[in-house]
């Protein structure tokens, strides 16, 4: 297989016997494994009391491994220290936002600014780096492990750290008093020390002191993780440095700023676990979770965990069928991957994981898993040489802005919307039409993208909003939808008519804004000469637009705001910007869709049937088509063009190209 793509596994040698290792190696090799990440979890193996140091197992595993032409990614492994540390700092432990101190058991429970688990962190990482710098078979590294998993501590060193990240944000108190507001309640400080974390018992704590906590929590990760990239850097230079995030639902920390000291990223890929069992899981959301991590450094990523089997802790999740496993690596590589690692080699026989399963069962012989892994293995053979290098191409792309992302943790403005499944919403009618999106941060340069989406834009600094401005000034086309441009940086409503520094941009004011309850909805109404477009349902909040240079769209068509503006059209320059002033439900925007994409010129990658996922990777103007069919059923996609097959080997395929139940074709353009 090529060296430039890796496709690997998840290995443990510290939970199995020895003598087992070397039968491990050769069945990874037979399986076209090149790459196995080891030791995320082994701290106290390698440092079993403080200050003694074991690389001794470690360095004969990986000699085992390299045997078989196997490289290796090693992980630091400060997710989850020995008992020794805490038993010498029991104040090491996180404090909850309800004010408890969490005790020993799980992982992640750690404070991450308590000065003696950072020193026993970096040092770790610089013995291992040291050991570990020279050894050819030793390519890369990951930080810690899954630091969005609910990280934030409120204990009384993080109190004190956060008062002086507000001293270096907001220089004096004066300021801070005002950007805060805190006139209200009677809250003017006096002394930074004054100042507290926010806990729950606490009520409903300022919104401005709030976000910063937030904003101050995810620094305090990124500072952790950047004085470890410090000593990687310093001690293995020729190595690789990624971290394992968790995709686009988990809400803790700005991955935007984890991403930004790291080689590429790396992301956690799980679809059936104990904790979806109650709720579908569907492609879009796994492909939003993709594209949300390309978006982070705008380059390909890993799946460092791919999800092989059933999984779950307590109880065991849904079943995996016949054929996903390899799909769902497929869809990943389909949508930028540039490495996969299965998670993980064998099921433990102990721990809390014992149900999540991997490509061995925990007898340790081979069966299905095994056999669609090595299936994978040597079709990547071949297919890794064409499409290592190539990326994903997008004219459409998403803004995800982390501090609207916090600010509606704070306050949700209606208890059945969520940032994150405002976003997902959109993000399917998309990828239903097989439209691929780029999730992007705020500050990037738009210039490139025909069509971009800023979904409720809530924090809106003065900066993101001339570069939106200059966007569409410039021809491009940019959809808002509503809660846009209500707060700024310090989470206060801004003093100007609503949607604030958008007004002008988007050619309207709001009049009012109107949450729905009880499942109240309304069909709005087309104005005359609007495109014509699906039936469109406002649902959860209307926003009742005044325009000021804007075309009216449609209109409410109930209740006393009947008649007034929903949705606007505004030219603005050489641009032009749609309003959309309901949230609705997906079919709104699926509805939205084809109007949307007329007006900036966008062209879905090819119309295939429900169920059948159609992504494109290029390199040097050759087009590489993935098919992916997500369904039980056999699938017939028609084709544009004559493609090869790089799977199969079949050239000058035309007209159509017939898909086996969760069936993958990877079609080279002729």
């Amino acid at each position: 297989m090529a060296a430039t793509f890796s496709f690997g596994v998840d290995y443990y040698p510290e939970q199995w016997p020895e003598e087992r290792w070397a039968l491990d190696a050769r069945l990874m090799a037979e399986a076209g494994i090149n790459t196995v990440r080891l030791a995320e979890f082994g701290w106290a193996k390698m440092e079993p009391d403080p200050g003694l140091f074991n690389f001794g197992w470690l360095d004969r595993a990986i000699e085992i491994l390299a045997a078989q032409n196997i490289q290796i990614v090693l992980g630091t492994p400060t997710a989850s220290a020995p008992p020794w540390l805490y038993q010498r700092h029991p104040d090491a432990f996180r404090v909850l936002e309800s004010g408890d101190r969490q005790t020993y058991g799980h992982r992640r429970y750690n404070c991450p600014n308590h000065p003696a688990y950072r020193e026993y962190s970096m040092r770790i990482t610089t013995r291992m780096a040291e050991h570990f710098a020279q050894h050819p078979a030793v390519i890369g590294w990951q930080i810690d492990n899954e630091f969005a998993q609910g990280d934030r501590c409120c204990c009384p060193i993080c109190t004190k750290r956060f008062q002086d990240w507000l001293k270096k944000r907001y220089h004096n108190l004066k300021n801070l008093n005002e950007c805060w507001g805190t006139a209200f309640w009677s809250h003017g400080y006096s002394e930074w020390s004054q100042i507290p974390a926010p806990l729950k018992t606490a009520g409903s704590p300022n919104p401005g002191l709030m976000l910063d906590y937030l904003r101050f929590s995810s620094d305090s990760y990124v500072d952790f993780q950047r004085e470890q990239v410090k000593i990687l850097r310093k001690r293995c230079p020729s190595h690789l440095i990624t971290h394992n995030m968790m995709g686009f639902g988990f809400n803790q920390l700005d991955n935007f700023q984890m991403a930004r000291d790291l080689d590429f990223v790396s992301w956690d890929c799980y679809l059936h676990t104990q904790w979806d069992v109650d709720r579908q899981v569907h492609p879009h959301d796994i492909a939003l979770s993709h594209a949300a991590m390309r978006g982070l450094k705008q380059k390909n990523f890993w799946v460092i965990e791919q999800q092989v089997g059933l999984s779950g802790w307590e109880i065991v999740g849904k079943m995996v069928r016949p054929g996903q496993t390899r799909l769902w690596a497929y869809q990943s590589i389909a949508h930028g991957a540039d490495g996969i690692l299965f998670f993980r080699w064998r099921s433990a026989r102990f721990g809390t994981e014992q149900y999540w399963h991997g490509i061995l069962n925990h007898h340790g012989q081979t069966g299905r898993f095994y056999a669609e892994i090595q299936q994978m293995g040597r079709e990547l053979q071949s297919l890794a040489a064409e499409v290592s290098g190539s990326s994903v191409p997008s004219q459409v792309a998403i803004i995800q802005c982390y501090d609207s992302r916090f600010a509606f943790q704070i306050q949700a403005n209606h208890k059945d919307f969520t940032y994150t499944g405002h976003i997902n919403q959109i993000y399917q009618a998309f990828h239903a039409q097989n439209i691929a999106v780029d999730v992007i941060s705020p500050h990037v340069d738009l210039s490139k993208y025909q069509l971009v989406i800023a979904p409720a834009l809530h924090v809106l600094p003065a900066a993101v909003a001339e570069r939106l401005e200059s966007y569409v000034a410039s021809g491009g086309v940019l959809v808002i939808t509503p809660r846009s441009g209500v707060k700024d940086e310090a989470n206060a409503i801004v003093d100007l008519p609503l949607p604030g520094l958008l007004a002008r941009l988007c050619g309207v004011e709001i009049l009012e804004y109107i949450p729905l309850y009880d499942q109240v909805s309304q069909v709005l109404s087309l104005e005359p000469g609007a495109p014509d477009l699906l039936p469109l349902v406002a649902n959860l909040w209307c926003e009742v637009l005044q325009p000021t240079t804007a075309q009216v769209v449609t209109r409410y068509s109930e209740d006393y705001f009947k008649g007034q503006a929903a949705i606007t059209m505004n030219r603005y320059q050489n641009g032009r910007v749609i309003t959309v002033g309901t949230f609705g439900q997906p079919d709104l925007y699926t509805a939205l869709l084809p109007w949307l994409c007329e007006l900036a010129s966008v062209q879905p990658i090819l119309k295939a049937p429900t169920g059948v996922e159609v992504t494109l990777r290029q390199k040097n103007q050759t087009d590489y088509l993935f098919l992916l069919n997500h369904t039980a059923q056999d699938q017939t996609v028609m084709l544009d063009a004559a493609y090869t097959d790089l799977i199969t080997e079949e050239h000058n395929i035309k007209q159509q190209i017939s898909l086996d139940p969760y069936g993958v074709a990877v079609l080279r353009k002729k």
